[in-house]
């Protein structure tokens, strides 16, 4: 069938298979073209599907020659409908993988479930052995708590009082006010079961218990900081307080891993088009000026690029890993340069639907959210038939 993008807010209704093919393909061909990376040979990733989860994965398979396992809940396409893009993503991961003659396997289902962390047990001691990496980059809304068997659904709040203030429909361009009243005390314990890092924890614990964590592995989990204007939806909202936890249980893990000679790092990465941060207030405006001032600069980097230089210059240099006074890797130390946040400070007061085209980046985030479901890629024929029945024998 001819697969065109159908848009429901901040989220696309369809996905493109050949499109996502494409996108994975030239994620592949960046990382070749940086050269070999003398890391980790058997990696697990948990949340490996999209964004920063999939660019670790490639990075690891395509850098380090690694062999991978991904976890994640993805849809598979029915006839007639299409699949998810994190599917079609896999999918082509994992037929590139098996063409260069890389060990590569993927679980589908719910991370946070004993049942999924059990079946990545079993199939870890079956195929591999042992794990050197475990990346954690879950993004999920909700969470069904495996001991309690509650629900648990995140929120995209303030903190103390209402937020308001400027943000831009990208599909639209207008730039309107926004205003989020403050979480009440449930919203943030939520936010902090569903994203923080107690499922990061769990799963760890598991591994090391099973003795599926080599001598010195390392994991690592991505997290985001950003800047003033973001920071009372964003790092002082209930988002950031889940963050708080996730990077306190760095320590924790570390604790734990130190006789096995192993650590866990927290990365913290620069702002990126993905599905979850086109849902929060005020983010795409943010990026729309940020994009505007980096690809001026030539400093400018997705999510590849960015997972390409944590490994290659942070990771596996063979020195000590460089952090931060709170323990973290900074990744996004380009975009958060002081010239670079004044910059965006100033556009900021600047913005507003008639000025956007001229001092951002709207189209340079559109054409990246498109990307993200297969859409807006040369090379591909989006008026020709497409098979949206992808399907893999090594995704379980």
């Amino acid at each position: 069938m001819i697969i065109e993008p159908r848009m429901r807010g901040f989220i696309c209704l369809t996905a493109h298979p050949k499109g996502c093919e494409q996108n994975v393909k030239n994620q592949i061909e960046y990382v070749k073209s940086k050269g070999r990376i003398d890391g980790a040979k058997r990696v697990l990733v948990i949340g490996a599907s999209t964004g920063f989860g999939l660019a670790s994965r490639i990075s690891s398979a395509f850098g380090c020659d690694a062999a991978t396992i991904g976890v994640f809940f993805e849809k598979p396409a029915s006839e007639g409908k299409t699949a998810s893009p994190g599917w079609y993503n896999s999918a082509a991961f994992e037929n590139e993988a098996h063409k260069a003659g890389l060990y590569a396997k993927s679980i589908n289902g719910d991370a946070f479930s004993n049942e999924v962390k059990q079946q990545t047990i079993d199939l870890i001691k079956t195929d591999l052995g042992q794990i050197d990496l475990v990346i954690y980059s879950l993004a999920s809304p909700v969470r069904l708590h495996p001991v309690t068997g509650v629900l648990h659904r995140s929120t995209l709040k303030p903190i103390g009082t209402t937020f308001t203030n400027k943000t831009v429909d990208f599909h639209t361009g207008n730039v309107t006010q926004v205003s989020i009243e403050p979480a009440n005390q449930d919203d943030i314990d939520n936010t902090v079961v569903v994203m923080g890092g107690e499922d990061w924890s769990m799963w760890i614990n598991d591994l090391k218990k099973e003795g599926l964590l080599a001598e010195g592995a390392t994991t690592i989990a991505y997290s985001y900081i950003g800047p003033a204007v973001t920071e009372a939806v964003y790092r002082k909202g209930t988002i950031g307080r889940a963050k708080d936890h996730l990077e306190a249980t760095a320590f924790t893990i570390t604790d734990d891993l130190k006789e096995i000679g192993g650590k866990a790092y927290v990365s913290v990465n620069k702002a990126l088009v993905t599905q979850a941060s086109s849902a929060i207030p005020v983010i795409p405006l943010y990026i729309s000026l940020l994009y505007k001032i980096m690809k001026a600069d030539g400093i400018h980097e997705g999510c590849i690029e960015q997972i390409q230089r944590l490994y290659s210059e942070r990771l596996f240099t063979g020195k000590e890993v460089p952090t931060d006074s709170n323990g973290r890797i900074r990744i996004d130390d380009w975009e958060m340069r002081d010239d670079v946040q004044e910059q965006v400070a100033k556009l900021w007061n600047e913005a507003t639907t008639d000025t956007l085209p001229m001092i951002g980046d709207l189209a340079g985030y559109k054409q990246d959210f498109l990307n993200l479901f297969g859409f807006g890629f040369d090379g591909v024929d989006y008026l020709a038939d497409a098979n949206e029945m992808v399907m893999v024998q090594s995704i379980v």
